[in-house]
């Protein structure tokens, strides 16, 4: 893992983001989408994690007041199960909690095991349910919200 770099995200890296969102989700973020993140939207903080000079993950949060709410995460599909999303989540969630956050939430598809089971060992705990809250399927979201400061420096 001490190869990994947690950087912020450029113009430049959005091609790879590109491929990266859309070889993860049904109804992947638009080019035009993560442009408006990173130039207009003053609240976001978009990072990426590289590999040997390759963008192999990143991760978009919006930093309101002392809360951060994570609105994408994703690892290209030849780097999952090598425990880099933890790497990422670990990294930001420091960074964050160094820059005054106090707490973070996000929203799961209720399907996604493996990226509960993720949150879960990070201290993320699940505070409900978002009904039909994807669009493509209808399927439901759980909220889960961690408190900073807690979990992130374990191992």
């Amino acid at each position: 893992m001490n190869n990994g770099i947690v950087r912020p995200m450029r113009l430049d890296d959005l091609e790879a983001i590109l491929d990266i969102e859309m070889a993860s989700f049904s109804t992947p973020w638009s080019m035009q989408a993560f442009k408006a993140e990173l130039k207009d939207n003053e609240y976001a903080r978009y990072v990426c994690l590289e590999l040997e000079g390759k963008v192999i993950g990143y991760m978009g949060l919006w930093f309101i007041l002392d809360e951060g709410h994570i609105t994408n995460v994703a690892i290209a599909p030849n780097y999952r199960g090598q425990k880099w999303g933890e790497f990422l989540m670990r990294s930001v969630m420091s960074k964050m909690s160094n820059e005054g956050m106090e707490r973070m939430t996000l929203e799961v598809r209720a399907s996604n095991s493996p990226a509960q089971s993720l949150y879960s060992r990070l201290g993320f705990v699940t505070a409900g349910v978002r009904k039909g809250y994807y669009a493509d399927t209808g399927e439901d979201a759980l909220i889960m919200w961690v408190e900073l400061g807690m979990e992130v420096n374990k191992s």
